[in-house]
């Protein structure tokens, strides 16, 4: 009996404790998406990526009060897969304009020491922040109600900003291509829980740890490049407006973390994505046309964006 008694106050002292140290980090001004993470993730630091796009439960949320998206992201589009490719990086990939001014793919052959690189790393995509889960789960994500999201946020329809976001909804329902897993989070709950569903409690993050960011420049890469592993998830910040990540894992990648530095001596360490294997991607993507290689061949390669992070099991 008194075993069983002890047994009892002992998970009664770990609620209460744990009680405690929300109530602790509630008085220190921890934001809930904080709290949540540490109750979810406590052995694992929140990424600076992630923690500039919490906000406070109390903040109100006006529909009409969202940071104007983007139309193109300057010099530094997403780097996507498969079909999805912006309409806009498509255009201009026929001139050549990004291509010529920015590395945005390149060869496995030239991940290597002393190979210089034109690279920008942005800041963010754009300024959206996560909405709770409760308030994200409140507002439609569906094309068959993309109507209904335009009128909400009172955007005309035949606006650019509707076409990114349409394209957006798009992106995310579309299925997978060959040996791809994906998923769209659209609050910070809903992405730690998908992340944890699939590697648990025990989990590292990468994303880029850049000097001089928003800065197009010559990068140098250094020695000291380290894979991070094969066996990773990858979330993308997308464009809309509010915070949502598409996040998916792919067979056949590889994760690498880059040292470089640029030509006014700032330095980074930018996380490359190598695909091993591209026989599922559409003949047309951009990377083929850049790069001259066909599905199947040689392994590709991409910088990540600043608003991306990397998670893997440890």
């Amino acid at each position: 009996m008194s075993s069983l008694l002890f047994n009892k106050g002992k998970l009664i002292l770990i609620s209460l404790s744990t009680l405690l140290q929300l109530v602790v980090n509630g008085s220190n001004g921890a934001l809930p998406g904080e709290v949540y993470w540490e109750s979810k993730l406590p052995n694992t630091p929140l990424p600076k990526a992630l923690q500039e796009l919490l906000q406070p439960a109390a903040t109100a949320v006006n529909k009409n009060s969202f940071e104007r998206l983007k139309l193109i992201r300057e010099e530094s589009p997403r780097a996507t897969y498969g079909v999805g490719y912006w309409e806009e990086l498509k255009t201009l990939s026929d001139k050549n304009v990004i291509y010529n001014e920015t590395t945005i793919y390149f060869l496995y052959n030239d991940l290597h020491p002393y190979k210089k690189m034109k690279l920008i790393f942005t800041e963010s995509m754009n300024g959206s922040k996560f909405l709770s889960r409760k308030i994200a789960e409140s507002i439609p994500f569906s094309s068959n109600k993309s109507q209904e999201i335009l009128n909400y946020f009172s955007i005309e329809s035949s606006s650019k900003e509707a076409q990114i976001m349409k394209q957006t909804i798009q992106e995310c329902e579309a299925i997978g291509i060959r040996g791809e897993d994906k998923y769209c989070a659209t609050s910070f709950e809903s992405l730690v829980d998908f992340v944890t569903a699939k590697f648990g409690k025990k989990i590292g993050t990468f994303s880029n740890e850049v000097e001089e960011e928003n800065k197009k420049q010559e990068y140098t890469i250094l020695k000291g490049i380290k894979m991070i592993r094969d066996n990773q998830i990858v979330c993308h910040k997308q464009r809309y407006k509010y915070a949502i990540f598409y996040c998916h894992t792919i067979n056949g990648t590889k994760a690498y973390m880059v040292p470089l530095v640029g030509e006014d001596g700032s330095r980074a360490k930018a996380v490359v994505i190598c695909h091993t294997d591209t026989s599922a991607w559409n003949p047309e993507h951009f990377a083929f046309q850049v790069l001259n290689v066909k599905p199947g061949g040689r392994p590709i390669c991409h910088f990540l964006n600043s608003d991306t992070i990397v998670w893997v099991p440890i």
